[in-house]
């Protein structure tokens, strides 16, 4: 192979006029740690309530939880994407779709919506496998003692639940940061693109993508290590919360 090893690109002036190419790359990684942080948010919000829906007595929200687990889950995260991107804008209203195609950063804002969504029906099922995993005896001492049933979500089963499937969702956290990489063909500049345009420009090809891997190694590290730590202080006597 005839490849001329070139460590010191990372310090060399990038085309793109903002720094040099590792300004790049830290770019990207801002993109990238961004459009993670607030899908998993939105994914955690919406994947409790859909949670919660799936154990609720009434068969109607039951099913109505069941039907967006089944949508969001079976349907790959590029295609999802290309929906909310491509596809939403045309079946609105011609002003609304005209408003969501100039907002300022509309690829984050998709990636968000989409990536969130697409998370959202897997932690759904993670938290209602952890309110069924509690014991029945919980709930029925909980409705003796004169609590309703919200308050029996509230200060009885999520807490536990929560704590209990705190193991799984480190690995959807970890999930999203990776699903990240997809929103690249929605334009949006995150790590695994600044990474593609790096070596486009500067044809250091392993350089740039043994970067990327790295930093994709050290951010699940740390997630990995913080999560262990959370996950060892809030661990339920008696359920095993991973070691």
């Amino acid at each position: 192979m005839n490849y001329t090893w070139n460590w010191s690109i990372f310090w060399q002036l990038s085309p793109e006029g903002n720094g040099t190419y590792l300004d790049t790359l830290m770019s990207g990684l801002y993109w990238t740690m961004a459009t993670a942080l607030a899908a998993w948010a939105l994914a955690l919000v919406l994947g409790g309530m859909i949670g919660i829906m799936r154990t609720l007595p009434s068969k109607g929200l039951q099913r109505l939880g069941a039907a967006y687990v089944e949508v969001f889950r079976n349907i790959p995260l590029l295609v999802q994407l290309f929906l909310w991107y491509f596809v939403l804008p045309e079946l609105l209203p011609p002003s609304w779709g005209l408003w969501l195609k100039q907002i300022p950063d509309a690829p984050f804002y998709t990636s968000v919506v989409g990536i969130g969504c697409f998370t959202s029906a897997r932690v759904a099922e993670q938290i209602r496998a952890g309110i069924t995993t509690l014991p029945r005896g919980q709930a029925m001492a909980s409705t003796a003692l004169g609590l309703t049933l919200p308050q029996t979500y509230r200060y009885i089963l999520l807490p536990m639940a929560l704590r209990i499937v705190l193991p799984p969702l480190t690995s959807e956290f970890l999930n999203t940061v990776k699903n990240t990489s997809v929103a690249l063909t929605i334009s949006l500049m995150e790590l695994t693109a600044r990474t593609r345009a790096m070596q486009e420009f500067s044809f250091q090809v392993f350089e740039a993508f043994a970067a990327a891997t790295l930093i994709y190694v050290l951010i699940n590290v740390v997630v990995v290590a913080v999560m262990r730590v959370i996950e060892h202080r809030v661990a339920v006597p008696g359920f095993n919360v991973g070691k």
